[in-house]
């Protein structure tokens, strides 16, 4: 995270509320509409963390845009789960339907720690980010409690990068193509070893081409997401966003569970797809 804040010129170390975006969810364009449309997936503060302490001040702002737009899936990733249960919303019970909970596993260490809390928060939807990748895990012992919904994995990919070994990525997709859970192997990383042999794989767009095409990312059993609008009422399928993809997207690792573009009409979009 540093090292990608630093390219844009940017302090990774300082914590604050953003002044602009940080109500996008509730945007409206002049017909009324909302900008961000049913269905589609926000992933939230995937260089910072949700849950840090400096930002206890105003999550509960966070909490309300999620509350008031049930009809969102919104995406959540932390490595402090030990937090999560002093932090949640009034009202949240056993979870909202449209909040997907992540925790960082990038070793075996960090997934003894963080999974087992994972399993005792009361969320709707769990999952698990294996990046940056940096030693083996395996997750087979917590699979059989059927609480882990998808599973990520992903090569560092930046100066100094450890190596990412695919023994330790085939393992992960065995042990959730056992369970039927999806498993999306999104880059390689900078140093990808296979058969003893170290790749030198610069660029995010190659790695993420290269995981690809290791056939290893599996879709398990869909993550049924009971989407409502403000007034509580079920979406039909037919009115939930429908991602469209460009030409480039065929060879990207993440496009199995890939928001997608949302064909805004800010470009020409000669190149979308549409599958």
């Amino acid at each position: 995270m540093y090292y990608l804040d630093s390219l844009r010129n940017k302090d990774g170390s300082r914590i604050y509320r953003t002044k602009a975006g940080f109500r996008y969810p509730l945007s409206k364009d002049r017909n009324g509409q909302y900008k961000v449309k049913s269905g589609e997936m926000l992933r939230v503060c995937m260089t910072s963390d949700f849950f840090l302490e400096e930002a206890d001040p105003w999550r509960d702002e966070a909490w309300e845009i999620i509350r008031r737009r049930p009809d969102v899936k919104f995406y959540l990733l932390t490595k402090r789960p030990e937090r999560v249960a002093d932090h949640l919303p009034s009202g949240w019970r056993d979870g909202w339907e449209n909040v997907m909970f992540n925790v960082t596993c990038e070793n075996q260490r960090r997934a003894d720690e963080r999974i087992p809390i994972l399993l005792d928060l009361p969320f709707k939807h769990k999952g698990i980010m294996c990046a940056p990748f940096i030693g083996p895990v395996s997750i087979a012992k917590y699979l059989p409690a059927e609480q882990i919904e998808q599973v990520y994995c992903d090569g560092e990919n930046y100066n100094g990068a450890r190596p990412c070994h695919y023994e330790w990525v085939k393992t992960l997709h065995d042990e959730c193509r056992a369970y039927n859970v999806t498993f999306v192997f999104c880059g390689t990383g900078r140093r990808f070893v296979k058969d003893g042999k170290t790749y030198k794989i610069e660029g995010n767009a190659l790695q993420s081409e290269q995981a690809l095409k290791s056939g290893l990312s599996f879709k398990g059993k869909p993550i049924e997401f009971m989407l409502t609008d403000e007034w509580g009422w079920p979406i039909p399928e037919e009115n939930l966003y429908k991602p469209h993809f460009r030409a480039k997207c065929q060879k990207c690792g993440m496009r199995l569970t890939c928001n997608g573009c949302s064909n805004c009409g800010r470009c020409d979009g000669t190149d979308l797809s549409g599958l």
